[in-house]
This record gives structure tokens, sequence and C-alpha cells, in this order.
């Protein structure tokens, strides 16, 4: 489990081919030492384990099924990352609750600046459009953010100074690919009431709670 609070910006120092997927190879003296094997850290909100790690590099294996869901096949030396070590209990919680279990990827669509006003509009796929709600959360490049608008394939965030310095964020650009994943509060919410059919909310909804249609004309 994250927050989509970064910890690090870490810097790709090698990738190669490796039984089942990729070796990847981060350099991130900014993590706190030691790093156990076996440890989780999200890269660029991808949930990675931990293989071999010492004093500057950390080493992960990715497997086939997150490189087709996310951009870290496209990964290359040099390329900065989002890095955030798995939440311990009795961390503080400052963003929201992430899996680092990403479920698609989106594309910048705009981008808007004026002075430290900054907005960046995604592109989505439609069927991760159900669970952006408005003043809801998203994770974009293991970021937590704030949806400020959504439509039917894509959403704006508002990027404030501190994410942009401290995240690589401060870095998009048109047409760039992100890692993207909806609040898991939300997907459940819909995946419960997806599988229960409208003749079981009647009941709820003579009692005075909304029926499925209601929610489903709300953005649920």
């Amino acid at each position: 489990m994250f927050t989509g609070i970064i910890k690090a910006i870490g810097v790709v120092r090698s990738v190669r081919s490796a039984p089942g997927g990729i070796r990847l190879v981060v350099e991130a003296p900014g993590l706190a030492r030691p790093i156990a094997r076996g440890a989780s850290i999200a890269v660029d909100g991808a949930c990675l384990t931990v293989v071999e790690s010492d004093a500057p590099l950390i080493s992960f294996d990715v497997v086939f099924e997150t490189l087709r869901c996310s951009t870290l096949g496209s990964f290359r030396p040099g390329r900065r990352v989002n890095l955030e070590p798995g939440l311990r209990l009795g961390d503080p919680m400052d963003g929201h609750q992430v899996q680092g279990h990403v479920e698609g990827t989106g594309r910048v669509r705009r981008l808007r600046k004026d002075g430290e006003r900054w907005e960046a509009t995604i592109s989505a796929d439609p069927s991760l459009m159900p669970a952006m709600i408005p003043k809801g959360s998203v994770a974009v490049d293991g970021v937590s953010l704030t949806i400020a608008e959504a439509g039917a394939d894509d959403f704006t965030v508002a990027l404030i100074p501190t994410t942009r310095a401290e995240t690589t964020l401060g870095e998009l650009e048109l047409g760039r690919q992100v890692n993207l994943e909806t609040d898991i509060l939300v997907r459940t919410v819909l995946a419960a009431l997806g599988r229960c059919p409208a003749a079981r909310l009647e009941p709820a909804a003579e009692a005075g709670f909304p029926g499925i249609e209601v929610l489903r004309e709300n953005g649920w």
C-alpha cells in the first residue's frame, strides 16, 4: 500500500532482459537505507519488488503483465522516475490509498500554464473514466492528485509548485504517456454496484435510499 506522496526521484541506470520480463536498475540515493530484499517500492506508480539493493542502486524484476499495462516497457537509461516505499504502520496518510496496481496509461492532451498555475488534461481509456470523480483522487505516475474535471475520455488535474518541483510531473509535455491508477474506494463501489442486480436494490430505494439508476445518473 502507498499514499501517492513521492519520497524521491530516481534515475534508470539499466534495463535488460530477464526471465519473465526485464531487470530494471534504478539509482536512488534519496531513499533511506537499508532497503530489504523483497521490499515494495512504487516506481512511477507501479509496485515493484526489490531483488537487490546497495548504497546507490536498487534492482527490480518487472514481469510482462506490468510491462503490458504501464509505461515501464518504454524505460531507457537516464529516465527520471518517481519513487515511494511501501507504507508502514504509523506512517502519515497524506495522499490517498494507492495500491501500486497500474490500470492503464494515459497521454497528456493539454497543458495550461499561467504563472504558478498549471493544469494538465490527460486522456484515458473510457473504461477508467467512471472512477474519475471530480474532487476525487487519481494517481498519475504514482503521484496522488485531485481531479478538477472529468469528461468522457479525459480528466484535468492541477499541479501545484511543490508537486512540479518534487516529482517528475514538472517535466510533463504534450503527448507524454503516464501511468494511471484510479481510487480503490471508487472502484470498489463501482464493482459492487455492477454485480448487484437492479431488482436487489429496489427495497433500498423504497426505504429512501437511491436506486441503481440514480447512482448511475450521478456518475457512480
